[in-house]
């Protein structure tokens, strides 16, 4: 095995790495802390690594004192916790002149397959003069089980799919604040592909028949390998029908008696406490996401139902049957990822009088943003009803403003409470840190 290592440790020094697109994370190493991206497969965790190696790279840090390895190597199957050490050790036979003389940047990408590897990473960060990168696939690797593993020494940031300003980067197109008419016709036209392929890199460039296999096959895979797998499900079509169930209502309400219901209709019998586990297990893998009623009381807001989105709209184009899936409710999906990149706290809103608003962010500094989100307001009804709700939860929540998100409007009114801004999607998207 040490052998192996040596090997695998001189071939990536050797190589020459694609990387990519380069991302809009702001992913800031800090001493004495593991470095770890979490999100969902394929959404381009170790195609980062390799853009941070770069950097390193340009900025005079040697080839040899960057260790990469991939723990998916078929030749590491073997590779147990008790000989994770191995690493280091092949490392500094290739390298002695090193040994707590250099700083060394360690990259483990999906070290999570390796069984107690917390432990090993943590020793070489009390031992070893070294940054430590690692990534992994969520359902295996989550910030608050690093938390208590790692006792403090990791801070965790999540890659998703790419956003619509990556995926600009991506066409090569510049984009800017401010827009000449030509710029701006070219990102709406740009954003009209976007709309059809998502964000999985992967899929992009690819025919619509490939880019529905490809999501199909990443389905299969975030569902058996990242959650089937790891909690022992013993009832793994059950968990299937659920979440294929819960992407056909996209963007729509649902409670735990009823998707218990729907699976004994189906003939599982699977007790409610299973299926909260499911839909927990659903998101901590990064393909569907709950979001609950925003309350003050927790209590409140967990007995009321909850919303579904999925980690990209286009995959819900392609897993979809159909049926009730429109276009309204992917846009809806779309504006969702896009504020769940900026924060984890992404709550629908009721008014008193039980009118609903699509989001109520919730910022790191707390600050409370509200987002309605309607194809379009042509129509008089649908208008009335977007802005009523809106401008209701804006007086309750003391705010001044208020956005409503379409595929192609733009305007700007006063209201009683203030002022409504009515966007389109492409423009929103722009808006949005990432």
């Amino acid at each position: 095995m040490l052998d192996i290592l040596k090997g695998i440790i001189l071939d990536f020094q050797e190589q020459e790495n694609d990387t990519g697109v380069p991302r809009r994370l702001d992913v800031t190493p800090v001493p004495n802390k593991a470095t770890i991206c979490i999100g969902s497969r394929r959404s381009g965790k170790s195609t980062y690594l390799f853009q941070l190696i770069q950097k390193l790279l340009d900025s005079g840090v040697s080839q040899e004192n960057i260790l990469y390895i991939n723990f998916f190597d078929d030749r590491l199957h073997t590779l147990q916790k008790d000989n994770l050490g191995l690493v280091l050790e092949a490392y500094f036979a290739l390298f002695p002149e090193k040994k707590n003389t250099e700083k060394i940047y360690l990259f483990f990408d999906e070290i999570q397959v390796v069984p107690g590897w917390e432990s090993f990473i943590d020793r070489v960060m009390r031992t070893e003069n070294c940054q430590v990168y690692i990534t992994g696939s969520s359902a295996q690797m989550l910030s608050k089980e690093i938390a208590t593993q790692m006792r403090g020494r990791a801070l965790s940031w999540e890659v998703f799919p790419f956003s619509f300003a990556e995926y600009l980067d991506y066409k090569a197109i510049e984009h800017r604040s401010n827009l000449s008419t030509k710029q701006r016709l070219l990102i709406q036209k740009v954003y009209d592909t976007y709309w059809k392929t998502g964000g999985f890199p992967e899929v992009l460039g690819v025919t619509s028949t490939l880019r529905t296999k490809i999501h199909q096959e990443y389905f299969n895979t975030m569902l058996f390998r990242d959650i089937i797998e790891r909690h022992d499900i013993s009832h793994p079509k059950a968990l299937k029908d659920l979440a294929l169930k819960l992407i056909d209502n996209t963007a729509s309400l649902y409670s735990i008696n009823k998707l218990t219901q729907y699976l004994k209709s189906l003939g599982y019998n699977v007790p409610k406490a299973s299926v909260s586990d499911y839909l927990s297990w659903f998101e901590d893998a990064y393909m569907l996401f709950t979001v609950r009623m925003f309350d003050a009381s927790i209590a409140r807001s967990n007995v009321n139902p909850k919303k579904i989105y999925c980690i990209d709209h286009s995959m819900v184009s392609s897993l979809s049957s159909g049926i009730l899936m429109n276009s309204g409710h992917l846009l809806e999906n779309l504006v969702f990822t896009t504020l769940r990149r900026s924060s984890p706290k992404v709550f629908y809103y009721r008014t008193r009088g039980g009118r609903e608003v699509d989001f109520l962010l919730l910022s790191q500094s707390r600050k409370k943003t509200l987002y309605q989100v309607s194809e379009s307001l042509m129509d008089s009804t649908t208008k009335n009803r977007e802005v009523t709700a809106l401008e209701e939860a804006m007086s309750e929540q003391g705010l001044s403003e208020g956005t409503i998100v379409t595929q192609n409007e733009m305007d700007s009114f006063p209201v009683k409470t203030g002022k409504i801004n009515v966007i389109p999607a492409w423009r929103f998207l722009l808006n949005q840190i990432n």
